[in-house]
């Protein structure tokens, strides 16, 4: 079984950050339908299993979960993080009370499947631009609340993740960009004023939305230039005027029947708000044993 490298870890913290607040809203007052149907002696045995092919992501979390309620539940993780699975292999094996199980396998899927959802396609973008030195990165384009998780499914695919949030990182954006025009300031004194007013260590991008802004870009200082939008030539146009000075990130209406192409333009850095916004989660399935 293959397995993706690079995705580091999940803090416990942030994990149960996640979990208390999943079952805060699922389970607000107690299980009705456990409780009433479930004896409290009741053990069960269990398997998640794959229903299509993918890559792994959030096997610990899903563990955490299903022992949130009642830490007797036993979980035993077949394969780690980055996996690739087939249809059907057997990916943990559950075992304890039923009762803390039923109420928090929910929890605990919606989690999994959200997570290998991004991992698989993330996987996928990375493969397209195999044999090339890019980048594919995450966005800023996450589930509210869920950004530690989903950034974490995106390095579990082989992808590799940008800033974290406003606060880490500078990146000037079209927005940003009309505000400072519309007081009078140029693009290049823009960010030459910005300079004086960051660390410098601060690494500064800038997105562009026409080949007009790369010079000024280059002349203020920008660090990393983001082609936003751009086709293929203008793309390329935007590679050789840069000619180095910069690192150069594409981003906008990324696909994967688009993204090998783009990649083959030079820039360094594709960045694909749809590993987190757009994936579809994946079809896993916690089924209990019978007993006959």
């Amino acid at each position: 079984m293959n397995t993706r490298t690079g995705s580091g870890s999940l803090s416990t913290s942030h994990m149960d950050r996640v979990i208390h607040l999943a079952l805060a809203e699922d389970v607000p007052f107690g299980d009705l339908t456990t409780e009433a149907f479930v004896p409290e002696h009741a053990q069960t045995q269990a398997s998640l299993r794959a229903r299509e092919p993918g890559v792994l992501s959030g096997g610990e979390v899903f563990a955490r979960a299903l022992q949130a309620v009642d830490g007797r539940v036993g979980v035993d993780l077949i394969h780690s993080d980055g996996a690739e699975f087939s249809a059907g292999d057997l990916l943990a094996r559950i075992h304890g009370p039923a009762r803390g199980i039923l109420t928090c396998e929910r929890t605990g899927l919606n989690l999994v499947q959200r997570m290998s959802g991004i991992a698989t396609l993330t996987a996928q973008f990375v493969d397209a631009v195999r044999g090339t030195s890019v980048r594919i990165t995450d966005t800023r384009k996450t589930t509210p609340g869920l950004r530690v998780l989903e950034r974490y499914a995106v390095r579990c695919g082989g992808g590799h993740n940008h800033r974290f949030s406003l606060s880490d990182a500078v990146m000037a954006k079209d927005n940003h960009l009309a505000a400072v025009s519309a007081s009078g300031t140029d693009l290049a004194q823009a960010i030459r004023e910005a300079k004086t007013r960051l660390p410098h260590t601060a690494h500064i991008e800038v997105e562009v939305d026409r080949i007009g802004q790369i010079l000024p870009a280059l002349e203020g200082g920008a660090n990393t230039i983001m082609v936003d939008n751009f086709g293929l030539d203008e793309t390329a146009h935007a590679v050789q005027l840069i000619a180095g000075r910069a690192c150069v990130e594409a981003s906008g209406g990324v696909t994967l029947e688009t993204v090998g192409a783009i990649a083959r333009t030079g820039v360094d850095v594709i960045s694909v708000g749809a590993l987190t916004h757009s994936a579809r989660a994946l079809d896993l399935g916690l089924d209990f044993e019978v007993s006959t």
